[in-house]
């Protein structure tokens, strides 16, 4: 075997050291905040003493911190936060759409709330239409369910005071971000084929409105006012859920009454697992840490040590190959007693193509991996889903991942009521063929634990790529001793379609050609994909014990903003 250089811990290398801190400076506020707002500069990192809030738009951001400097706890940020981002990142998320939350408490136990899209109770999909847009995709709305039950249960402050921030946004307007607006301008031709949407997100002449100016969404407002008001109910069978379902009829979703005042944000289902003598804690199916488990129990096997940094992400993307099949053999039901096991995951590990350890030689070109290919599909070059996490002064840390699905979801919004409805049925996603079932996808909100003091908060937006950002982010803080906001200006790589693997080359952040050969020399098949924002966007926060300061860090390739509590 020929001399390798050792991995390099705990310093990048210079180049995307200089990126990161670049991408750690201040954004341009004008395009952020609302219209009544002042120009500022706002950061994609933080520290505080007294908790913490990493979001993917600033105004999100914003609306949790306000809580915290209110004396409220980091479920109280969490659902100001999740309500604000429906708002300002319509695009992505939507309290029409789906979500799953897992919290650690201050006693130090662990909750999870699944908010997940369903199927409707009558549905068939033998007969069901397949489609890729419009009314027939939409399942039973579950994100306000998640927040609300967030709220009720582990809430310190009152409901009106959390939801405020989120009604202002609407009702007093906000500047769309460029992203954002980019992507209304995408979903144009579809959305404004339903009256609904394009009263609430185009102008009268069906024209999107372009980066920097004000959307006024007065029917949003109402909306999250009569939630306020009548909180769950008032959505699910009070006039809200009367206005959906008349919508629904009209237009032939499969959707009534009877669905949404059944519908209901359940426990989530903990697993758990380890990694190099850290706990590793997510929620299980219909949500995706049972991959970033295994593929962390996978690269487990391997000592980062006796690698170069790109021998060792090759081994990373082969344990991400190998784990994205999981979730297609796991049932609604299973407990993931054998994807969670580290002598599956040894087993597993026999089969890596790597420098160091027996090989059996497997041909690792080809296999299964979930969610868009990031080197053609444009759904990947826009992204889809959003992720937000929390933490307060008295150790409750929250992480939040909420979705439509694909850009604007369904494309479908109810006249009367502002806001879009997840994709969620007639085919995107391929999971829900049984009625009442609920929609299985990548999402993955994360704790890493040590000791048991938290260490990382995190989850991330972006498909099939979500559980990679994740594990990308845990290797490199943990094998590597970076910090969280530098972690998250490193290359990543991911298994991708029809054979291969797709690296991370955006200008600044990516592999470099000599790193891509070292990969390429093991065997593998290597796509070099130069497109920022293509391999997932993790919104997180790390905790240092020995100063008691948490540390946010918003994704470079995004437009959040992490902040902690002024004092």
């Amino acid at each position: 075997m020929t001399e390798r250089a050792p991995l390099r811990i705990p310093t990048a290398p210079a180049h995307r050291a200089a990126r990161a801190g670049a991408l750690l400076l201040c954004l341009t506020a004008t395009a952020l905040l609302p219209a009544s707002t002042s120009a500022q500069s706002v950061l994609q990192s933080g520290r505080s003493d007294g908790g913490m809030v990493s979001s993917a738009h600033p105004l999100a951001t914003e609306a949790g911190v306000r809580m915290l400097e209110m004396g409220g706890n980091a479920a109280d940020a969490a659902v100001a936060a999740g309500f604000a981002i429906a708002v300002v990142e319509p695009t992505m998320n939507s309290i029409g759409g789906r979500n799953q939350i897992l919290l650690r408490t201050p006693d130090g136990s662990f909750r999870g709330i699944d908010g997940t899209t369903q199927a409707p109770w009558d549905y068939d999909p033998e007969t069901a239409e397949q489609a890729s847009f419009g009314y027939a995709v939409i399942g039973i709305p579950g994100a306000a369910a998640g927040l609300l039950r967030l709220h009720a249960e582990h809430g310190s402050l009152p409901l009106a005071r959390v939801m405020a921030p989120a009604i202002e946004y609407a009702e007093r307007g906000f500047r769309l971000l460029p992203g954002d607006a980019a992507r209304q301008a995408g979903g144009a031709e579809e959305a404004l084929q339903f009256p609904g949407t394009a009263a609430a997100y185009y102008r009268g002449d069906g024209s999107p409105y372009r980066a920097g100016e004000v959307l006024v969404q007065p029917d949003y407002a109402e909306t999250l006012r009569t939630i306020m008001i009548g909180g769950h109910d008032a959505f699910y069978r009070g006039p809200i859920a009367q206005m959906m379902a008349a919508d629904f009829a009209a237009n032939g979703a499969p959707i009534d009454l009877d669905d949404l005042a059944q519908y209901e944000a359940v426990d989530s289902r903990i697993v758990r697992g380890s990694y190099r003598g850290y706990d590793l804690i997510g929620t299980d199916v219909p949500a995706a840490g049972v991959l970033a488990i295994q593929a962390l129990h996978i690269m487990e096997n391997f000592d980062p040590g006796e690698m170069t940094e790109a021998e060792w992400f090759a081994v990373t993307g082969q344990a991400l190959r190998m784990a994205s099949g999981e979730l297609a053999v796991l049932g609604p039901d299973t407990a993931a007693v054998r994807a969670t096991s580290k002598a599956f995951a040894g087993r597993q590990a026999a089969q890596i193509r790597a420098p160091v350890a027996a090989s059996t030689g497997a041909d690792l070109g080809t296999g299964s991996t979930l969610g868009a290919d990031p080197s053609t599909d444009q759904a990947a070059v826009i992204g889809h889903t959003t992720h937000l996490s929390t933490a307060d002064g008295n150790g409750m840390v929250v992480t939040l991942t909420q979705t439509l699905g694909p850009n604007m979801g369904s494309k479908v919004v109810t006249p009367g009521l502002g806001f879009l409805y997840a994709s969620t049925l007639g085919g995107y996603l391929s999971s829900v063929d049984e009625p009442g079932e609920r929609a299985r996808s990548n999402i993955c909100p994360f704790i890493v634990m040590k000791d048991g003091e938290v260490v990382l908060v995190l989850g991330a937006a972006g498909g099939g790529m979500i559980p990679p950002a994740v594990v990308h982010a845990i290797t490199r803080v943990i094998d590597f001793g970076l910090e969280l906001p530098q972690a998250l200006a490193e290359p990543r790589v991911a298994g991708g379609f029809g054979g291969g693997f797709n690296a991370e080359t955006s200008p600044g952040i990516g592999w470099t050609e000599s790193e891509l050969a070292e990969m390429r020399a093991l065997g593998l098949e290597i796509n070099e994909v130069p497109r920022p924002g293509s391999f997932g966007r993790v919104h997180g926060i790390q905790y240092d014990a020995e100063t008691g300061t948490w540390l946010g860090a918003a994704d470079p390739d995004w437009e959040g903003v992490a902040r902690g509590p002024a004092r």
